[in-house]
């Protein structure tokens, strides 16, 4: 996508904030895309597998509560490995619609799913999910549409921003529509803590990125080897905070403005909330959703949730 002022803007906003931050969308070029699909194979990274497993024990319900002839709208297509759980099940799908910022993986991933499945009709779109977008229109016309947000992508954002995105997902669900979403559950700090600081290195890679991404992209010029990679979790904000610590007092610039940093600061780049099962309902019903059915694994360590418009 071309780079607009708007996102320089965001940018240069966020780096101008008392907590220096930059928005976890900016971690998906084509790369970043890719090292999370890495991320998502690592044996510390528990949510995919524990995820998929909840999917496939819970295939029929789950399918079932999808219904025939639905739109399925995925908000940030990545490998879409349990998206083709359930399109291995759901026979008569109207659409399957991936959206993602990031558009030569999203067509790429698109692509495959058409070869795999030539009898859907796949219509990927280019967008920044977290703000309104236009729906293709599918070949036949869908019953319900039905939003797919996986991977408990929903914690990376803070309650507002996270608010905000639930009341897109509202919008683009549409009268009668739904919403199947993945949520990461509050658990043993330790369990949380080994995900996000993977013995490979691979989340480090992941995080580093984004200042690559911003160098290629954006204009910017981070020193990427004067910053190190940190995740803690807080138990008592029920959240992982992941960050960028600078090693050495330093400049850097983002349009055309100036940044300094000091040794020992950091930028914010993600957190990572957990919910509890009560919390996550409360902040859902605020956006206009009502959780209609949970299924969790025995450890109840992640949560995958269908919820309908109220």
């Amino acid at each position: 996508m071309p780079v607009s002022s708007t996102e320089i803007s965001e940018i240069v906003d966020g780096l101008s904030a008392k907590q220096k931050q930059i928005s976890p969308k900016y971690f998906y070029d084509e790369r970043g895309s890719q090292l999370f699909d890495a991320i998502t194979r690592l044996p510390e990274y528990y949510l995919t597998n524990t995820e998929l497993g909840i999917m496939r024990d819970n295939i029929a319900e789950i399918t079932e509560k999808v219904g025939k002839q639905a739109s399925l709208i995925e908000f940030g297509s990545g490998s879409s490995l349990k998206t083709r759980v359930l399109l291995e099940h759901l026979s008569e799908l109207a659409a399957y619609v991936p959206v993602d910022i990031s558009a030569e993986h999203l067509h790429t991933s698109a692509d495959e799913i058409r070869a795999e499945f030539p009898h859907i009709d796949v219509l990927p779109v280019v967008a920044d999910f977290t703000k309104l977008f236009q729906l293709p229109r599918p070949m036949v016309m869908p019953v319900r549409n039905v939003v797919y947000f996986p991977g408990s992508t929903i914690g990376n954002f803070e309650h507002a921003v996270a608010m905000e995105l639930l009341r897109v997902m509202h919008h683009e669900a549409g009268k009668g529509g739904a919403l199947l979403i993945g949520v990461d559950l509050q658990k043993d700090p330790e369990v949380i803590e080994s995900a996000y600081n993977d013995s490979a290195g691979v989340t480090a890679e992941f995080n580093l990125n984004m200042l690559r991404h911003l160098n290629c992209d954006y204009g910017a010029n981070f020193d990427v080897d004067e910053f190190a990679h940190s995740a803690n979790y807080d138990p008592d904000k029920g959240r992982v905070e992941i960050k960028l610590i600078s090693q050495t007092n330093q400049t850097f610039e983002v349009g055309d403005k100036a940044f300094d940093i000091a040794d020992g600061e950091a930028i914010l780049t993600e957190y990572s909330h957990k919910y509890t099962l009560d919390g996550f309902a409360a902040m859902a019903a605020e956006a206009g959703f009502v959780v209609e059915k949970v299924w969790t694994d025995k450890e109840q360590l992640f949560s995958v949730q269908f919820l309908v418009r109220a």
